[in-house]
């Protein structure tokens, strides 16, 4: 039978038609956007037609999209952007425990350059705490994610938007995993830069965007190079990811107009493992959540272990961010959200996507359950008992 894909926070699948476009421009434009002949004119198009594209998915102006070569340069981007372009020598930033690797890593070399970094704890939900008392005169940036890659916690980044607007702060989020799987606009939210990354939206890897709003102050460019992005982010476009990026959102603009089916998907498939399994653990808030992810803990059994065993029976999911695994340490996120050590060791991470169906979801809760029960018949007193 086919292998049941559950993994989509990782990455997602490139949509056919994002795929026949890439190879099309890979096979038929070799022209560089920089270029003012024929050839690189009609490459110019093509990058153009994809900024609006991008901008259209979040309700943005063409011209305030970057692309990047993905989430993580956009996230770098806008932290060592802001903190070097204008607090220059020292500042202060605000983020959260909860955050990427690729905002939390570049907090760490600012911290080391002299910029003093607060992150704010979550309360047992996933859900950050008190922003305002966290806030100074010498505050430069507040980077707060739109979505949990881990628990598809949803942070309420129109409130602190708000907070940080009222002190004149510039707010950032990260909203990689959120883009293209619920409704965003930018416009009706108080936000200066956003991230996205397109093989997040079923869109070819190695691309990605950050919205920068009309008016955002000049940000220090990681990336230093020729003129490029109105000099914002130097480098020759990568053309045929870009082509693939505008169609990825063009496609997602009309996948999200069927959310409610991929909540109902999720939750269908809930309700089917905890009642099949019992023992089961649901970790971060259940309201404010996205539609496709499921953070799960089976009591008794190792999560590392039942992740293996599920690979073997063709389902493939995570323990956590596909960016943090094999560091062999607990989940920063689940820790952070008070989780004890052996709930998180037991704890999986399913994220659905607009392919899966209810065959698959009934099929794999089936797969699971049965997994689970030898696992757990296979262990006594910490030992594996070879049969």
């Amino acid at each position: 039978m086919d292998n049941i894909y559950l993994d989509h926070n990782a990455t997602t699948p490139v949509a056919p038609e994002v795929l026949e476009l890439v190879t099309s421009v890979l096979r038929n434009q070799m022209g560089n956007p920089s270029s003012v002949h024929s050839v690189g004119r009609s490459a110019r198009v093509l990058v153009d037609e994809a900024r609006e594209q991008v901008a259209s998915l979040i309700g943005a102006s063409p011209s305030e999209i970057v692309f990047t070569s993905g989430g993580t340069e956009a996230n770098n981007f806008a932290l060592l952007g802001a903190a070097l372009g204008l607090g220059k020598t020292g500042g202060h930033i605000v983020t959260s425990l909860v955050e990427h690797p690729s905002i939390l890593n570049p907090c760490r070399q600012l911290e080391n350059l002299g910029f003093k970094i607060d992150r704010l704890k979550v309360d047992n939900l996933g859900r950050v705490e008190d922003l305002e008392g966290y806030l100074s005169d010498s505050t430069l940036l507040v980077s707060l994610q739109h979505a949990n890659s881990e628990t598809g916690v949803l942070q309420d980044i129109e409130r602190a938007g708000e907070i940080a607007r009222k002190r004149g702060i510039l707010f950032h989020t990260d909203a990689v995993q959120s883009v293209g799987k619920i409704p965003l606009q930018v416009q009706d939210l108080p936000v200066d830069m956003l991230s996205v990354s397109a093989h997040k939206l079923n869109g070819p890897k190695g691309v990605g965007a950050l919205y920068l709003r009309k008016g955002t102050p000049d940000l220090f460019s990681p990336v230093c190079g020729g003129g490029q992005e109105k000099k914002r982010r130097g480098g020759t476009e990568n053309v045929a990811g870009i082509a693939g990026f505008g169609k990825a959102c063009e496609l997602a603009r009309l996948s999200m107009q069927n959310a409610s089916n991929l909540s109902s998907l999720r939750d269908h498939f809930f309700h089917l493992v905890s009642s099949m399994i019992p023992g089961v653990e649901v970790f971060g808030d259940l309201e404010n959540r996205l539609t496709n992810t499921l953070n799960l803990g089976f009591e008794g059994v190792e999560g590392d272990t039942l992740l293996i065993a599920l690979d073997m029976a063709g389902i493939a999911v995570s323990t956590g961010s596909a960016c943090s695994s094999g560091s062999g340490l607990p989940s920063p996120v689940l820790t952070a959200m008070g989780i004890p050590a052996d709930k998180i060791n037991s704890s999986i991470r399913f994220s659905l996507g607009w392919s899966n169906t209810k065959a698959e979801l009934e099929r794999a809760a089936v797969i699971l359950a049965q997994t689970v029960s030898l696992n757990r018949a296979g262990t006594y007193a910490g030992k594996t008992i070879k049969t």
